[in-house]
């Protein structure tokens, strides 16, 4: 041992020792929390410069998960209902994990305790919490957890999930402080992404808007600006398919006239009721109307298969106003994506009421112009009747007592022939005048509506609706004296098939190229009996060979029958 003076000497050395210590600690200490502030600096600097949402929201779950050292990090975004999860963005799960995993959470067990309950959550062990029920098979173990709503302007947007803090340590108060405070700043981030998305929307939706009122006014066809509806607004939303359907007069029905994207050609020229499909409910309603699921939504008829693949839809009509809408235009996105939301379904309808105002104006200058035409014919044939025919009319009369003077017999002749032409000429002139005056078909059902109404007549007998689909200009190409036969032999057909057939499905196609016309009525029912009576298939076959064209019969594989009744539109 040493002596005392040694231990006094040693004493102050030991006490200096520890003081350096702690002032080492303490440096330490304060370098640590000056390199987080530093970091977290530099992650809410980092989250700030991001303007697109979902970039934004990958940038917060990275900067989170380095922030307080986690090992596995996640950002549930809450859906429209507050109750579950729409999106999910993770950090530490690689794709080939997630694909083991399998769907991505709803917001059930602890996710969806800080749904119910907006406050940071820390907890040592995850499975000790009575909300917690285990992961799904293949989940990574997890053990220790953080988490932490973030706030948009007051309103929960989602929350941060922290877990498996490095090192094997637990997450301490200020790793929730820390937390919170990014969660703050990706709560501004999240707000000015969202802002700028939207002007962006914005500005895309007043493009679309100016380039269909400027193919309206310029002259563009319906058929081209209808078109260019559907693609725009499909691009806009991110949908897959869309679809425009404009009424049938004094029908009750939408056909459907334009169809773009996936399986667009099984809609094209639809024609569907106002009052039991979703086109239809938004027509007559005057409303938008939503559907989570639109392959598998009642109102949405089964046949013919249209909707395979797709999930979210949204039915806007075009325009509200006291005219009532002008069409509808539905939208569907692929299954799996977000639901249409309120947010985007009122600059939607703002669009389609644009769309709307810009096909009233280019339909009341068509109307101006006609009106222009009309009055022009009317001049023109004032003037024929007052001016050409009098004027002919007394050179017929001066020409005709001219005749009685002249000796020779051959001249004579010739005289009398003029007389005759001139005759004719003011008939053929009455006759134009006639023309100029009247328009053709006026207050005559096309063919399109008339043979709506025969399916409609026939589904209270049928006990179903049969469905019907529609292609070519069948009102313009197809003459009168063809139409009617086609009403009379698609009137026949389905009463056939009440009459015979048992069935429980009937589909219609009326279509024309401009050079034939083509009826096909099919149905799953027993089929044609080889012993039954054909007299009205006769008629029909009958019909069809007067205009040059046939009629055949089939049996599906699916069974039922298959009639095609096919007619040029211009004798052979």
């Amino acid at each position: 041992m040493g002596s005392p003076e040694e231990a006094r000497v040693r004493l102050p050395q030991l006490r200096l020792d520890e003081l350096l210590e702690e002032l080492q600690a303490r440096l330490d200490a304060a370098r640590g929390t000056r390199d987080r502030v530093h970091s977290l600096l530099e992650a809410v600097l980092s989250v700030g410069r991001e303007l697109d949402l979902e970039q934004a929201l990958r940038s917060i779950v990275e900067a989170a998960a380095v922030l307080v050292d986690a090992e596995y990090a996640a950002l549930g975004v809450i859906g429209p209902d507050g109750r579950r999860l729409s999106a999910f963005h993770t950090v530490g799960v690689s794709e080939e994990e997630i694909a083991r995993i399998g769907p991505f959470p709803e917001g059930h067990g602890i996710l969806g305790e800080l749904i119910r309950h907006p406050e940071p959550l820390r907890l040592a062990k995850l499975s000790e919490h009575p909300a917690s029920y285990g992961f799904p098979p293949h989940h990574p173990p997890m053990n220790t957890f953080l988490g932490v709503p973030i706030r948009v302007r007051e309103q929960i947007f989602g929350n941060l999930y922290l877990t498996e803090k490095r090192g094997g340590g637990q997450f301490d108060e200020e790793d929730v402080s820390v937390t919170l405070t990014l969660a703050v700043a990706a709560g501004v981030a999240i707000d000015n992404a969202r802002l700028y998305e939207e002007s962006r929307l914005r500005e895309r939706w007043l493009r679309a808007n100016a380039e269909i009122t400027h193919s309206l006014m310029s002259g563009g066809e319906r058929a081209e600006v209808l078109t260019l509806i559907a693609e725009r607004s499909g691009e806009i939303t991110g949908s897959a398919l869309a679809v425009v359907g404009l009424p049938m007069e004094d029908t009750g029905s939408l056909a459907v006239e334009i169809a773009v994207g996936m399986d667009a050609d099984a809609h094209r020229g639809l024609v569907l009721p106002l009052d039991s499909s979703l086109m239809g409910l938004a027509f007559s309603g005057a409303a938008p109307v939503t559907s989570a699921d639109v392959a598998h939504d009642d109102r949405v008829s089964a046949e013919p298969p249209r909707f395979g693949g797709l999930g979210p839809a949204v039915a806007v009509p075009i325009g509200t106003g006291e005219a009532g809408p002008r069409g509808v235009v539905l939208l569907a996105r692929k299954s799996g994506q977000p639901v249409f939301s309120a947010a985007e379904t009122e600059p939607l309808q703002a669009f389609a009421a644009q769309a709307a105002i810009a096909m009233e104006l280019a339909e009341r200058r068509h109307d101006a112009e006609e009106v222009a035409v009309l009055k022009d014919r009317d001049r023109i044939a004032r003037d024929l009747h007052d001016l050409a025919i009098q004027r002919l009319f007394a050179t017929g009369m001066t020409l005709q007592s001219a005749g009685r003077f002249i000796e020779h017999e051959e001249a004579a002749e010739r005289v009398v022939r003029a007389v005759d032409d001139l005759d004719e000429t003011i008939k053929i002139i009455r006759s134009t005048i006639f023309g100029l005056r009247t328009r053709e078909g006026a207050g005559e059902a096309g063919l399109r509506a008339r043979a709506v109404r025969v399916v409609g007549q026939a589904a209270p007998v049928l006990g179903f609706a049969p469905s019907v689909r529609m292609e070519g200009l069948l009102d313009t190409d197809v003459p009168k004296e063809i139409a009617d036969h086609v009403v009379a032999v698609l009137s026949e057909a389905l009463t056939n098939i009440a009459r015979h057939a048992h069935a429980e499905r009937a589909d219609v196609l009326l279509a024309t190229d401009g050079r034939q016309v083509r009826l096909s009525v099919t149905d799953n029912g027993v089929g044609i009996p080889a012993d039954g009576r054909r007299s009205g298939l006769r008629n029909m076959a009958e019909r069809a060979e007067q205009l040059g064209g046939g009629l055949e019969l089939q049996t599906p594989d699916a069974g039922g029958t298959a009639l095609m009744w096919r007619v040029p539109l211009k004798k052979p």
